[in-house]
């Protein structure tokens, strides 16, 4: 979408005009476009889930995905190793400390009132999981963006499922 500030320059590339908005102005999207693309983001099958499912069968593992049977659907069920593995975003999972959370400074209560219900709501499904005898892995969305940190990150992820086997 371009604004009415470019069909000046470019009168025929004009899609929809928009208003054009101040400089200072911290999202570049109107209203609307912004929740379309909030409700675009996916739950499941997300890049770096796929990625962890993809390392884990070319290691062999064999896995459910999503089990609703369990406390917080977790990504990858194993049932075989009694554990589960749960593949956190950043951002929507609050990872303190990662350059990939920032917390949005336009309806920041907001934002951070819904992190925090996430967080807390990870607790809890952690928590219910361990005192059903489940192990419990969490593997970060940053951790997989760099090859070597995702290589190092994957084969430790296999290591700790290998270990109490």
């Amino acid at each position: 979408m371009l604004s009415t500030c470019c069909s000046l320059l470019y009168p025929a590339i004009v899609l929809t005009p928009i208003p054009c908005y101040p400089k200072s102005m911290a999202d570049r999207f109107t209203p609307t476009q912004r929740s379309s693309l909030m409700r675009s983001i996916k739950g499941r099958d997300t890049k770096a889930e796929l990625l962890v499912r993809r390392f884990l069968f070319r290691k062999g593992f064999r896995f459910r995905t999503n089990d609703r049977r369990l406390a917080g659907s977790p990504d990858i069920v194993l049932p075989k190793y009694r554990s589960v593995v749960f593949v956190n975003g950043c951002f929507w999972h609050g990872h303190k400390g990662c350059p990939l959370f920032v917390l949005p400074k336009t309806n920041a209560q907001f934002w951070k009132d819904k992190i925090e219900k996430n967080k807390a709501r990870d607790v809890k499904n952690i928590s219910t999981l361990v005192s059903e005898g489940w192990r419990v892995f969490v593997v970060w969305e940053c951790e997989l963006s760099k090859r070597s940190i995702r290589e190092a990150t994957l084969e430790g992820l296999v290591s700790e499922i290998w270990a109490l086997e």
